[in-house]
């Protein structure tokens, strides 16, 4: 049996600890936008029709226009960032890849799944980078990226001007985005891979001619495509994300982040996430630190009940 990797969301540990229903609690574990893109109305053909070559070609007309990504760049759409991790090793240099840590398990996990050796060796053939980082907000601009690189930039669209997708006209970089992020749409499993197309061409294979579905291809459509709600919903995170920074200031030492997440340093992690669990709030915490302490923002109706259990 495959061991659980440490991840956020895990409201399933939250209320086997400290018990709730899930409707009971906050969850701040994610670095997700707790104000979710609206869903706009479906017809039902979406739901009964495999998904049309027509939907998935508005998706990435869609995706183009609004990440700028050059016209020489292929795009694919994939169930999910994570799905896209799971498979960028076979596309990989080598059998060694640098991956600069603290980071987000998945791509050491999917790494060394297929063989490889990570290590600190920046002169390794494969690197992945986190950008910006998770969970500390390290941004990757003047990185060396060849011959393979993957830029993994889940937490970009609240950065946006901080993205390197203009570098995907090289072959063997890839930059992955994801949907559920920024859009707060987690559950949709929506990502896309960016990057030359000779470079995507065995990725696309691997996938299947039915990755994504009508829901998904019709929703990331939609979201894509309403930019005034994207910049309205950028304006909100960064006033929430130093909201938060104030309200944590008296209780540890701000590390990083991004206007999805913050981090902090908070002396005792595991102390303080069992402080805010027993308010039936969720935070993450990390088997690597013994004082860092990570939250997504709240809900704009939950901060009174987190302002409460920080006393």
């Amino acid at each position: 049996m495959t061991k659980a990797r440490d991840h956020g969301g895990n409201l399933d540990l939250a209320r086997a600890r400290y018990g709730g229903a899930p409707d009971d609690w906050i969850d701040l574990s994610t670095g997700i936008n707790p104000v979710p893109y609206p869903l706009p109305d479906l017809p039902d053909r979406v739901w009964t029709a495999l998904p049309d070559t027509r939907a998935r070609a508005d998706l990435i007309a869609v995706a183009r226009r609004f990440w700028r990504i050059p016209s020489e760049a292929g795009v694919l759409p994939a169930p999910g960032a994570s799905a896209l991790i799971a498979r960028l090793p076979t596309l990989a240099a080598g059998d060694r890849v640098h991956i600069p840590g603290p980071t987000y398990n998945e791509h050491a996990a999917a790494f060394r799944a297929h063989g490889f050796t990570v290590t600190d060796d920046t002169t390794a053939p494969s690197r992945v980078f986190v950008n910006p980082n998770n969970p500390d907000g390290r941004e990757w601009c003047d990185a060396v990226l060849r011959p393979f690189a993957v830029i993994d930039e889940s937490f970009c669209d609240v950065t946006f001007d901080r993205s390197q997708v203009a570098l995907t006209t090289e072959r063997g970089i890839i930059v992955l985005k994801s949907f559920g992020k920024f859009w707060g749409l987690a559950g949709l499993r929506l990502g896309f891979a960016i990057a030359h197309p000779d470079t995507l061409a065995p990725l696309a294979e691997a996938l299947g001619p039915w990755a994504v579905s009508g829901p998904a291809l019709t929703i990331g459509t939609a979201a894509l495509g309403d930019e005034d709600w994207a910049e309205e919903t950028r304006t909100r995170l960064s006033r929430d994300a130093m909201r938060l920074d104030d309200l944590m200031a008296r209780h540890g030492t701000a590390v990083g982040g991004t206007d999805l997440f913050r981090l902090y340093d908070v002396g005792d992690a595991v102390s303080f996430r069992d402080r805010l669990a027993r308010h039936r709030i969720w935070s993450r915490i990390f088997p690597y630190s013994k004082g860092w302490l990570r939250l997504g923002l709240p809900h704009p109706d939950h901060w009174p009940r987190l302002e409460e259990a920080l006393g």
